[in-house]
């Protein structure tokens, strides 16, 4: 069994919140579905999905507080981190670091951290498996 089925964000502004979150999204390789109330992404059975906040004018999330920290997004190289970063900056996420390495997790971890105008954060890393013998 799955660990996680979904995962739900409440976002200020729905319609700017997909126009940032659908370019990463479909880079990422998933396919859209609009509802009523929200609209999701989904990748075999692994989705994302965005609400309207119920209680306007209650947002930006601060990174640091209480709840949300980061989601990330593991990938098949560095060249796709970079790709992945630039898309969501094309697409109005903020840099927050990288692309770089990141020795103080390990010397193969290669990471981009990005953050939306609800002060989302996604990370895309790339982390391979360390080589036999190394």
């Amino acid at each position: 069994m799955r660990l996680f089925d979904h995962i739900g964000i409440t976002v200020e502004d729905l319609p700017r919140s997909i126009a940032q979150f659908d370019p990463v999204m479909q880079a990422l390789g998933c396919t859209r579905q609009d509802a009523d109330n929200g609209v999701s992404w989904y990748r075999e059975e692994d989705e994302l999905i965005l609400f309207p906040a119920r209680e306007p004018g209650s947002g930006p999330h601060r990174h640091g507080r209480v709840g949300w920290q980061h989601l990330a997004f593991p990938v098949d190289s560095r060249e796709e981190v970079d790709r992945l970063h630039a898309i969501a900056l094309g697409a109005g996420w903020t840099a927050v670091s990288g692309p770089k390495s990141f020795p103080r997790f390990n010397d193969r971890y290669y990471a981009s951290f990005v953050e939306d105008d609800n002060g989302i954060r996604l990370e895309f890393m790339h982390n391979p498996p360390r080589e036999p013998g190394a």
